[in-house]
């Protein structure tokens, strides 16, 4: 086994990347791109599927060139994707019909709006395990199929098909093989039913969607095809599929129920993992499915933040203050905090617990003395915030405070920033040694089904500590930011209303 390694595919919301795991599910070698965003509108976010997969394809095969292997070395490949990002493609060509809506898009937010004024909420929520937003795939699917197939006749007969990213990924692997997508993804749609596991045909008839389009709902874990042969010069079974986040939780070991992580990428995302056992959450949470491995599903709870890491890219993309994200630390560690200035990063509204698709971002606190050091700490300062919000909903709706957070993602390398979460949180934040843990997970859920590793219990004994942030804040001062911070937040809730 030594010899072969896990290919995990990464298909992200800014860039894709391909990483080589050993068996000690160690980092062999990396290749990231990143691809464009689109913004027709504000609040509305696409990117071009033929762009993802070209540039995933690209490193993958990159990868295996620089590291002089060929599909043979490869044991399996694992897919793990952003995950309500809705693309629609035809069943003959492989081509997309438009654009694919980003999860972060707000574009159907008048009709999750019309759904919650019609009365469907409490039926979503229980068949799904979700609030209506547009943040999940659904309304998504619908805006596009009544842009595109508004009689509904192509996607009736199968000749268009939805997928979220993972299953668009897999359809050009096996050369157009296979439809499927994995427990976790569906789940992430508002169209999966957490009692009978399958597309729910009332959530299905609401939004005008054919079954007929809808993928294959296979496990997280098991080999679902095989590549194409002409793409890696050979065969290699891909053996899992899981949504990031998801991925990340597994990356992470979080094995067992009250077992949590924070991951801060694009947006920031904390799940608890809560077992066979489906908590329903009454404080903003999300019910979803962790990931399925043989017959044996694991669920968890969610608080999902829609901008973390995105505001670096804004300081760098949009205001031009830095020139490279990973200036973002040295430029905020200049000052000894950000000079009161808060910023609420709400620029596709906010997610957990508030749930407000009207909020807007906002900057307060600004006065004469405001440098670019303290809107480059108040960004970092402002994922720590959300993340906060998030943790007081886990604690509650759990019953279970937690000691220790295990997190990940591009912003946790970031030490100033962990040790502000630790602060904040009041609790021990760990860092692992490898801290692609997304694709650790989806590396580990293929390994499993072919044989490369034999358990999750060598599996999680692989994790290594990599640093360990303890907290050293009075909870007075704790009080203070958390008090500024939330009047700050009231100010940008349902900023886009029109009255």
């Amino acid at each position: 086994m030594s010899e072969q390694y896990i290919l995990s595919l990464d298909a992200g919301t800014t860039s894709c990347r391909a990483i080589l795991f050993d068996h000690a599910g160690q980092v062999r070698g990396v290749e990231q791109e990143e691809f464009e965003q689109i913004y027709p509108q504000p609040g509305h976010v696409e990117h071009d599927p033929i762009t993802i997969w070209d540039t995933q394809l690209e490193v993958s095969q990159q990868l295996l060139k620089n590291n002089s292997l060929t599909a043979s070395d490869i044991a399996a490949i694992g897919i793990t994707n952003q995950r309500e990002t809705v693309v629609i493609w035809e069943a003959e060509s492989g081509d997309p019909i438009a654009n694919a809506i980003v999860w972060q898009s707000r574009i159907t937010a008048p009709r999750c709006d019309q759904l919650k004024a019609d009365g469907y909420a409490d039926m979503i929520r229980q068949k799904t395990g979700l609030v209506v937003d547009a943040y999940f795939s659904a309304s998504k699917i619908e805006y596009l199929l009544d842009a595109k197939d508004p009689d509904r006749v192509r996607a009736s007969q199968g000749e268009i098909l939805f997928g979220t990213i993972d299953c668009y990924v897999l359809w050009k692997l096996t050369g157009g093989d296979v439809h499927a997508t994995d427990v976790s993804n569906a789940s992430r749609t508002m169209l999966f039913n957490l009692e009978t596991m399958d597309w729910d045909d009332e959530l299905l008839d609401l939004f005008k969607i054919p079954r007929a389009m809808m993928p294959k709902v296979v496990p997280s874990s098991g080999v679902v095809g095989e590549t194409f042969e002409g793409l890696f010069g050979g065969k290699i079974p891909v053996a899992s599929m899981i949504g990031d986040q998801q991925a990340a939780t597994f990356g992470q070991c979080c094995f067992e129920p009250g077992a949590s992580k924070n991951t801060y990428g694009t947006g920031c995302f904390m799940l608890l993992n809560t077992g066979q056992k489906r908590v329903e959450s009454t404080k903003g949470l999300l019910t979803t499915v962790a990931w399925q491995i043989g017959d044996e599903v694991t669920y968890c709870l969610e608080g999902s933040v829609f901008i973390a890491g995105a505001i670096v890219q804004w300081l760098r993309d949009g205001l031009q203050i830095i020139e490279h994200s990973s200036e973002i630390e040295t430029l905020a560690a200049q000052v000894e905090d950000s000079g009161g200035v808060i910023i609420v990063p709400a620029f596709v509204g906010l997610g957990a617990p508030y749930w407000n698709q009207d909020a807007r971002g906002i900057i307060i606190g600004l006065t004469r003395g405001t440098k670019r050091e303290h809107l480059a700490r108040a960004a970092l300062d402002s994922m720590a915030y959300q993340s906060y919000d998030l943790l007081q909903a886990m604690n509650e709706e759990s019953g279970l405070p937690l000691k220790e957070l295990k997190v990940d993602g591009g912003a946790s390398v970031n030490d100033l920033m962990m040790q502000f979460q630790s602060d904040l949180l009041d609790v021990t934040v760990r860092r692992p040694k490898v801290p692609e843990t997304t694709a650790l997970g989806a590396a580990y859920l293929a390994g499993l089904a072919v044989g490369f590793w034999e358990s999750q219990e060598e599996i999680a004994n692989l994790w290594e500590l990599d640093a360990e942030f303890t907290p050293n804040m009075t909870a007075s001062e704790r009080e203070q930011l958390m008090t500024q911070w939330h009047r700050a937040v009231e100010r940008s809730l349902d900023w886009n209303q029109s009255s």
